[in-house]
């Protein structure tokens, strides 16, 4: 009798070592394009077409302004179309993500802020109010827009199948969110001055997309890896005070007494993005290490299983007189070697 099945439940899933193996080049370079393609659209706007936004007025300088606002998006889709070749993700799912990400931010999460807690009445009134609620309830809203997205539209998709997906899926929702925020402030201020408001735009772009992927990376372990209760709250919590601390922080840096140096604000989060990004590949491709060491070793040593990628499969042991062997018999051994060379 063949023995018995019985499925356990599994809260995460195994990585597939062949696919750790192959190295995702491609999202550092797409990073690293995506930050000067964000430089190059502000010296645009700031050195070489200056003061061209003077000759705008009403409706088309509206228009332009919304339009520069979809370019932070636009240039990370392109770079990392371009640059993740050897396994690229499905369009569709990360321009889904990233619609997704703009249409929570604007029908729940900005009318939630702006309408029933009015942040924008109390959260500048001392600097007390504005780091802690900054972290405790912008940074929170907006990083569980982005948590929201990912888990209820790509987490359960067989492509999301890497760590790294984490980050790639978190990153387009956080640009999503961003998109959105630069929509509002150009329409808020019946369009924009394209100097200032590039680097406004920018500053968005880079913050939300970074920590994004912080809590993208969390994301990617908890449902790659075995992880503590407190894990998953616990990137979400770091992504949230990375949030609500960079934009206070940003506030002060780009403040000076009475003026408004929007430059330092623009270095400050290109700084912060590359190095927060720089922490998450790195964290990233430390995980991927362990996972293949475990891949590679002998099974009795703590390697992982063949079927790794299966599902769980126990064993029940048969009960005396449905096929089990008989302890009272001798097995019959032979010496004689099989057709490999082994021993039987």
């Amino acid at each position: 009798m063949v023995p018995e099945t019985r499925q356990t439940d599994r809260a995460f899933h195994q990585p597939d070592p062949e696919r750790i193996a192959r190295e995702r080049r491609g999202l550092w370079i797409a990073c690293t394009l995506e930050v000067a393609g964000l430089l190059v659209f502000v010296a645009i706007f700031n050195f070489i077409v200056p003061g061209w936004g003077n000759r705008l007025t009403g409706a088309s300088l509206i228009f332009l302004g919304l339009l520069m606002s979809l370019i932070p998006a636009a240039l990370w889709l392109l770079f990392f179309y371009q640059q993740d070749r050897l396994e690229p993700e499905p369009k569709q799912k990360i321009v889904n993500v990233f619609v997704l990400g703009g249409l929570v931010t604007a029908a729940v999460a900005q009318p939630l802020l702006s309408g029933a807690f009015a942040v924008n009445e109390w959260l500048y009134s001392s600097w007390i109010v504005q780091l802690l609620g900054g972290i405790l309830l912008v940074g929170v809203v907006q990083e569980l827009v982005v948590y929201l997205v990912v888990r209820y539209s790509v987490y359960g998709d067989p492509e999301f199948d890497e760590r790294v997906d984490g980050v790639i899926y978190a990153t387009a929702a956080g640009l999503g969110v961003a998109t959105v925020l630069n929509f509002e402030y150009v329409i808020a201020h019946g369009g924009v001055d394209l100097g200032i408001g590039s680097m406004r735009m920018v500053v968005n772009a880079l913050a939300h997309g970074s920590f994004a992927g912080v809590l993208g990376y969390f994301m990617g372990q908890a449902r790659f890896e075995k992880t503590p209760a407190y894990y998953l709250p616990a990137g979400f919590g770091l992504a949230a005070t990375l949030n609500g601390l960079f934009f206070f922080v940003e506030d002060r840096v780009a403040g000076n007494g009475f003026v408004v140096n929007t430059w330092n604000s623009l270095l400050f989060a290109t700084v912060v993005a590359g190095l927060t990004l720089a922490a998450v590949f790195w964290l990233i491709n430390r995980a991927n290490e362990e996972t293949m060491r475990l891949a590679l070793a002998p099974a009795g040593m703590g390697g992982m299983s063949p079927v790794a990628t299966g599902p769980v499969t126990e064993l029940t042991t048969p009960e005396p007189g449905e096929g089990s062997v008989r302890s009272d018999v001798e097995p019959f051994e032979s010496t004689l070697p099989d057709e490999t060379g082994g021993d039987q």
